[in-house]
């Protein structure tokens, strides 16, 4: 019988280990890391968007001659200036002012109740059209005033 040569500097198998090897996952998260840094700036561009100017009215219950304001009321009537008109009265009114108007000023401003009929703006809008009006602004209520509801 031969005798097994035993090497001094071999060490026998020892027993498997319960560690868990961290630098795939060390790798995974700096890869990760990389890609929002990259990303990150990326994502915060500005959208300009082009806002109209306002112009502060200290009493909106004084309206300038030269400026036209068309209410409608809850009940669907009609004010021109605070002047109530019928339909075909405020067609005429439109008309007869926007004669006098150079195209630059040919504007209304329309000031609809909260409860008024939508279908009656639509048709004061389109009938301030056909009188000859350019453009038409909308006129809203102030939100920030105490006793209003906001939305």
């Amino acid at each position: 019988m031969r005798k097994k040569n035993h090497n001094p500097f071999v060490e026998p198998p020892s027993r498997p280990t319960a560690s868990i090897n961290v630098t795939p996952l060390v790798d995974v998260v700096l890869v990760l890391l990389i890609i929002f840094m990259v990303v990150t700036p990326l994502l915060d561009k500005d959208v300009t968007v082009a806002v109209p100017k306002t112009e502060q009215v200290e009493d909106p219950q004084e309206v300038p001659d030269a400026q036209l304001l068309v209410r409608l009321a809850k009940d669907g009537k009609l004010f021109l200036n605070d002047k109530e008109l019928s339909r075909d009265a405020y067609v005429a009114e439109l008309k007869k002012q926007m004669d006098l108007r150079v195209d630059t000023s040919k504007v209304i401003f329309l000031d609809a109740d909260d409860d008024a009929n939508y279908g009656r703006m639509v048709e004061a809008i389109d009938l301030a059209k056909a009188a000859g009006v350019l453009e038409i602004g909308m006129s809203t209520d102030d939100l920030e005033k105490p006793g209003k509801k906001t939305p």
